[in-house]
């Protein structure tokens, strides 16, 4: 049975899903409909929520690829491209391969969602290379598995802005939250806990069980890495590019500040400590500023996707929350509707699936929540249900519906030389396993 929904969904997604420019491009024009629609508000109107829009999200858009540039960065250091070749060699047979590829993606997305898109992604091609007639395009897909706990993990955009407070969380909590709430209510939490435990333990036997019976082997010229080119140390200048001890002094100045921004305020993780911690530990393990520059370079193509389409997303999330002469808004409208029918047991799980079907059209954990944050946090208050457990909803919404939306596959994709519709038919079966464990969670936990 399983079998023939897999093959199913892989068909129909193979079929008919465009690419992620064209559906970023097809959501802006189904978005501008609606809102006018639901509204009443004129093309010209809603041109101007686009184009003010468009440039809302540079600076989270920056802070997403630096996360996924220092990300990649670090999956692929000497040293843990080394761990992941060994660790290939453990799995004999495809299912293992699954399984582990799963697990590894697992771990690496929930301490920095860019390290673990493409170390899922480079562990991928290290074990395509050592087991054979493994099927390459589930292999790819049960990496991208591991995406669906980012937000629940250190990196998660939701919990490290409740985390870092100020004026933003007030604006964007709709005036609940005074000051920062953190980690320890959000991330360390039974909920949370209990959300994780039960994908890791879920998602890799739903991926072993998705293995066809007729496999499709990865070219062996993807998984060829190119050799690197020799470091040149003739002159002075390429002496210093290549220096072990200037690095080794910037990262001893980048730990100093570590440590005491840790000692005086413990645990508190935000955006851009977590891009830090991994930029320069990065430059640790590559060793010299020019191999780890060489890194970056290798890197950049996977943030294309992000540096195009996030204005896109950018403009549907101003025309979402472009609001008429009412204050009526389409982002409005859709999370009303959820609250409207919920009571203080079903707000916390409605608002998870609201979220998922507000994340179709603002793939953005940062852009989602600041189209819902200020709308359901207030209704969740008014309700009783404390404000970090509304916006850890919001966080899973946007996490969840991840597994369809082909917008943050792109990185990834891009590493192992495959397009969206080659893991989406499998990516849907991981959303609607996913979706009943974290509607169920967020039901009975709360």
């Amino acid at each position: 049975m399983l079998s023939k929904m897999t093959s199913l969904s892989v068909s129909l997604v193979q079929r008919y899903l465009p690419s992620p420019f064209v559906f970023a491009m097809f959501l802006t024009l189904a978005v501008l409909i609606f809102s006018m629609l639901g509204t009443g508000q004129s093309l010209p109107q809603m041109a101007q929520h686009w184009g003010t829009g468009f440039w809302t999200l540079l600076t989270f858009a920056m802070q997403m690829a630096l996360v996924l540039v220092t990300g990649h960065v670090l999956a692929n250091a000497p040293m843990v491209a080394r761990g992941l070749d060994r660790l290939a060699r453990i799995p004999n047979t495809p299912g293992q391969a699954i399984v582990m590829v799963t697990l590894v993606a697992l771990a690496g997305s929930w301490i920095n969602w860019g390290f673990g898109l493409v170390v899922g992604a480079v562990f991928a091609r290290a074990l395509a290379r050592q087991v054979k007639n493994l099927h390459y395009p589930l292999l790819v897909a049960s990496a991208y598995s591991g995406f669906l706990i980012w937000h629940g993990g250190l990196s998660g955009s939701i919990p490290l802005s409740l985390a870092t407070g100020g004026a933003d969380l007030q604006r964007m909590s709709g005036g609940v939250l005074q000051a920062g709430v953190g980690v320890e209510n959000t991330l360390f939490t039974v909920l949370n806990l209990s959300i994780i435990a039960l994908l890791v333990i879920g998602l890799p036997i739903l991926n072993r069980a998705m293995l066809p019976s007729t496999p499709i082997v990865a070219d062996p010229a993807l998984l060829r890495d190119p050799e690197p080119a020799p470091m040149p140390r003739e002159t002075p200048a390429q002496r210093l590019d290549d220096s072990r001890i200037l690095g080794l002094i910037i990262v001893a100045l980048a730990a100093v500040y570590f440590g005491y921004y840790f000692y005086n305020n413990g645990f508190a993780l935000s955006l851009n400590i977590v891009i830090g911690l991994f930029l320069f530990l990065g430059l640790f393990l590559h060793g010299t500023p020019e191999r780890y520059m060489r890194a970056v370079q290798e890197s950049v193509g996977g943030i294309s996707g992000i540096v195009i389409q996030f204005p896109f997303y950018a403009g549907i999330m101003g025309m979402m929350i472009g609001a008429n002469a009412d204050g009526m808004s389409l982002g409005k409208q859709i999370t009303d509707a959820f609250v409207a029918w919920s009571n203080a047991d079903t707000f916390p799980m409605l608002a998870f699936l609201s979220a998922g079907v507000v994340n179709f059209f603002v793939p953005s954990g940062g852009g989602q929540w600041a189209v819902q944050g200020p709308i359901m946090l207030p209704a969740g208050q008014a309700l009783g249900v404390a404000p970090e457990v509304t916006a850890m909803a919001i966080a899973w919404g946007d996490a969840w519906t991840n597994m369809i939306q082909p917008f943050w596959a792109l990185p990834l994709l891009a590493i192992a030389g495959l397009g969206a519709r080659d893991i989406m038919g499998y990516c849907l079966m991981m959303l609607l396993y996913s979706g009943v464990v974290i509607t169920g969670c967020f039901y009975f936990l709360t």
